[in-house]
């Protein structure tokens, strides 16, 4: 039984080598960016988020990192720890109300929570 509640995967975040050429790639699918900046690019699709970061700021994540809505982020992080994932971010605000922190499980894929207070 989960410790915490989610609304599910909310986000999902693929590290690019060049921003420019993954930003027209997007843009294809998805139309222009609702944010644009050297360290976010983020398109909203109904309630879905989808974003890109430089690569060199996912510590050598090697492919997208899946976001889960969390209605309490510091309990979800805890027990994910607490069940042997490996912290890769602490909780951070990065933006408006929205925190987000991030974990390794033992495979070494990134498992990522987000919650808008």
């Amino acid at each position: 039984m989960a410790l915490t509640k989610t609304q599910g995967v909310k986000t999902v975040i693929f590290p690019v080598q060049d921003m420019e050429r993954a930003k027209a790639l997007f843009r294809a699918l998805m139309g222009p960016p609702d944010q644009d900046s050297p360290y976010y690019v983020g398109y909203t699709f109904g309630d879905q988020n989808i974003g890109l970061t430089p690569s060199q700021d996912r510590k050598g994540a090697a492919g997208p990192a899946c976001y889960w809505a969390v209605d309490d982020i510091r309990a979800s992080l805890q027990a994910l720890l607490d069940a042997g994932a490996e912290l890769v971010q602490d909780v951070r605000h990065v933006g408006g109300t929205r925190e987000i922190a991030s974990v390794k499980d033992a495979e070494g894929n990134e498992i990522g929570l987000t919650h808008d207070g």
